[in-house]
């Protein structure tokens, strides 16, 4: 892992922990999709999500900013990097699922620690979407 662009130091695994004073974090690339999940996880902190029986196409139909493949790629990324959890054993309550009535599971999506950690490092940062 490489600490340069945030303190002009490398480090790797044998010095990790010694660079830039904090040690090394590893660099996530967020696209646009992602992006714009993050920052509405940030607004309302529980999602509805949906999927078939093998669970291995998430479904989010809240939002028409993107495709419904783009978000279920976005979803299984962020998932993927440790920035969301999905949760179908946690349906949101009193949450109307009529739009997803095509998918038998129906669950919920939230930020995890380390979402909630981006979310921040980008609001700090002042990073936005770009349109």
């Amino acid at each position: 892992m490489e600490c340069e662009q945030a303190c002009g130091k490398s480090c790797n695994q044998d010095t990790c922990g010694a660079c830039c004073g904090g040690g090394c974090k590893p660099q996530i690339t967020i696209t646009p999709v992602e992006y714009a999940l993050l920052q509405q996880l940030a607004i309302t902190p529980f999602l509805p999500v949906a999927s078939g029986w093998d669970l291995k196409t998430p479904v989010y139909l809240e939002e028409t900013d993107y495709t419904q493949e783009e978000y279920t790629a976005a979803i299984r990324a962020l998932d993927g990097k440790g920035l969301i959890r999905m949760d179908y054993d946690i349906p949101l309550s009193n949450f109307p699922y009529q739009a997803y009535q095509a998918y038998p599971m129906h669950g919920s999506m939230a930020l995890t620690g380390a979402g909630q950690e981006i979310v921040e490092q980008l609001e700090i940062q002042g990073i936005e979407r770009d349109v």
